[in-house]
């Protein structure tokens, strides 16, 4: 099975998580922290620098390191760097997903969110 190496964001903004809805792909329509894949000679926070930029317009910091997720989809298995991060410049315009929000800790478990990011959900409620 081979291995999909990703980042995800935590983006942390006034007490409050931002959640990004999938517009395409084989988990359309399931939430996710926004991110993707790291290119070859990227740091993943370069990586996720560049996919946030890309993606939601928005220029971010990665301030911390939260955990790896390992999970095996039935296709790949998934490698997911997950940082938490703030926002610097930019309004987070969506280019690739459907939809987003920003949730509180109290209102994380109110999305529908992909397999491999549901497992952060506890853990970042514990730190907020």
């Amino acid at each position: 099975m081979k291995t999909v190496k990703v980042v995800a964001a935590i983006i942390i903004h006034n007490n409050r998580i931002f959640a990004t809805q999938r517009g395409y792909g084989d988990f359309k329509d399931g939430w996710e922290f926004p991110g993707g894949k790291i290119e070859p000679g990227e740091t993943p926070q370069q990586a996720l620098a560049r996919e946030i930029k890309e993606e939601l317009d928005t220029e971010i910091e990665v301030v911390d390191y939260l955990e790896t997720v390992e999970y095996d989809y039935p296709t790949f298995h998934l490698s997911m760097d997950c940082f938490f991060c703030t926002i610097k410049s930019g309004e987070l315009v969506l280019k690739e997903h459907e939809a987003a929000k920003w949730l509180t800790a109290e209102t994380l478990d109110s999305v529908d969110w992909l397999p491999a990011d549901r497992g952060l959900i506890e853990k970042i409620k514990r730190t907020m």
